[in-house]
């Protein structure tokens, strides 16, 4: 008579491997920042009420800005990477809400293409504010 085999070395090793599997919904692109003033904004015009406490806003690109759909939306960004090495605020994450569209917003962002393109308070809490832009992970 043979002896059961367990399925427990098999079933261990399923929940270790699903455990090193990251599934991330995620997208990257580049964050840039732009300086005050910020309003009027594509979103909500010259309403001072529109702003998060904190300040933690951004206008976006065309790739988001979805024909103004994109206002109000929240979104998480970190700082993956940049250019320059340390940059990147380690372990910082942000929520963000868009206000504005980066082509016509009244201050110029700090590089025309970036993906987002963050108020001056939140590119300092996920990277050093001298950099021009970073390479960020973001989700809505």
């Amino acid at each position: 008579m043979s002896k059961p085999q367990s399925s427990l070395p098999y079933l261990l090793l399923f929940f270790f491997s699903a455990a090193l599997i990251h599934s991330s919904q995620a997208d990257v692109g580049t964050a840039a920042q732009y300086r005050p003033p910020y309003l009027p904004t594509a979103c909500g015009g010259s309403d001072q009420g529109q702003f998060p406490p904190g300040n933690l806003f951004a206008s976006v690109g065309e790739g988001i800005w979805d024909n103004g759909a994109a206002c109000g939306r929240q979104y998480q960004v970190r700082c993956i990477s940049a250019p320059v090495r340390g940059t990147c605020v380690p372990g910082n994450t942000i929520q963000v809400k868009i206000v504005d569209r980066a082509l016509s917003s009244v201050s110029r962002p700090s590089r025309s293409d970036a993906t987002i393109v963050l108020s001056t308070t939140a590119f300092a809490a996920i990277a050093n504010s001298s950099a021009t832009f970073v390479n960020i992970e973001f989700q809505q």
